[in-house]
């Protein structure tokens, strides 16, 4: 049996082999680097997970971590050990084995059926470029500030997802008639039974797109431990609280499911912005849905100095819900003049949008803004738009640079 000194030391950066399983290691924490994030009370320390780069550490129990946002100037494809981590549940399901894993379809179908791993990977596959974004990306930034992790502009990542439709798993075991949701959990638990278990539901005729999947591979390789091994749900354009990981129980119901996470918690307000004034409460909330347009700068960070006169170039990324970006709009002088980027390659309408474009800038200070289009017309609000919850932040982004 391995100990706790030896597994940390062979896991490095990996995993363990256990018999057919795997075993990530423990957190080394890398105490004497902090990142400082741009709002109150902003400091992070940067730690190592194994499969994990230096991240953003929000919090160990259980493991929140950050994608430092120089990442995203990298390239339109999230690393996977760059790729941020969020639970709810301190019952992480650290060692896994594969061979004894299965996948259990239940419910108002006509044959319930219980699947293993390889049994899932035999049936066609099919691949998908989809950001993951956390609800509350960017919640460090609201004012006045919320509860909840106060996250930069990190809590998001764009991959190639490899699995099998959710549809064909679901015409295999017979949809009966009357079904109106399935539900999702995974195998992350709670350590308190007064916790709820995390389950989540999406609408039947959401569930049989054929578009929402049951990935197993993440850019070419199997799913880190912490973003899901062996087998996560995958919802392409919608927040990262649907994309259930260690997932092992699917259940289609006749009813709208009234678990805490969908009843309760991420929910905004039932209006089309999705907000309310600040510091009040709404009327009436829905779940929380589809992402709305954002584009970033990520070449250039706030109060940057760049060369007066010359040739500066500028990129970053934007994306949507799933409509597509058609559109990425930068100004130089806060917001009076925009011109047009231009738009990298196409990877697909859920995907991360790469843009650049050169500018000339003269001496003196200057607020760059950058904002995105998509298909039918959705762009960013000018001002901050405010919820209780700090959910779906998407402002026209500004950075501040001095041009000398």
């Amino acid at each position: 049996m391995l100990d706790r000194r030896n597994l940390i030391k062979q896991a490095g950066a990996g995993v363990v082999a256990l018999g057919s399983g795997v075993a990530l290691g423990a957190l080394e924490a890398l105490p004497a680097d902090t990142v400082t994030m741009p709002f109150e009370n902003g400091v992070r320390p940067l730690v190592k997970y194994p499969q994990k780069r230096p991240m953003i550490g929000l919090t160990s129990r259980p493991p929140q971590l950050e994608t430092p946002f120089s990442v995203f100037n990298e390239g339109a494809i999230t690393p996977n050990d760059a790729f941020f981590v969020r639970y709810h549940l301190s019952g992480v399901p650290y060692y896994l084995d594969p061979d004894t894993y299965s996948l259990e379809i239940k419910g108002k179908v006509d044959k319930p059926i219980k699947l293993s791993l390889p049994e899932i990977k035999q049936l066609d596959a099919v691949e998908l470029v989809a950001v993951n974004q956390c609800s509350g990306n960017s919640r460090g930034f609201v004012s006045p500030r919320v509860a909840g992790g106060q996250l930069g502009n990190g809590a998001m990542g764009n991959a190639r997802w490899k699995g099998v439709p959710l549809k064909a798993l679901l015409d295999k075991a017979g949809v009966q008639q009357g079904a109106r949701q399935v539900t999702f959990d995974g195998l992350d638990e709670p350590v308190s039974d007064k916790t709820p278990d995390f389950v989540k539901a999406l609408d039947i005729d959401h569930a049989r797109d054929g578009e929402v999947m049951l990935a197993y591979a993440m850019n070419g390789q199997d799913l880190p431990v912490l973003n899901g091994f062996p087998l996560r749900l995958v919802v392409p354009g919608y927040y990262g609280t649907y994309w259930v990981k260690h997932l092992s129980e699917i259940t289609v119901i006749d009813h709208v499911f009234d678990g805490f996470w969908m009843k309760s918690a991420y929910r905004i307000p039932d209006n089309a912005c999705a907000c309310v004034p600040p510091g009040t409460a709404p009327k009436a909330t829905i779940p929380i849905n589809r992402l709305d347009v954002r584009s970033f700068i990520t070449n250039v960070t706030d109060g940057a100095k760049v060369k007066a006169g010359g040739e500066t170039l500028l990129k970053g990324i934007a994306f949507d819900g799933g409509y597509g970006i058609t559109d990425v709009l930068l100004s130089t002088d806060g917001g009076k003049v925009w011109t047009e980027a231009k738009l990298g390659q196409d990877l697909g309408k859920y995907s991360f949008r790469e843009w650049q474009t050169v500018v000339k800038l003269p001496a003196g200070n200057h607020e760059l803004k950058v904002r995105a289009v998509n298909r039918i017309g959705q762009s960013q609000p000018s001002e901050p738009l405010w919820n209780p919850p700090g959910y779906m932040r998407n402002v026209v982004e500004t950075v501040r640079v001095s041009a000398a």
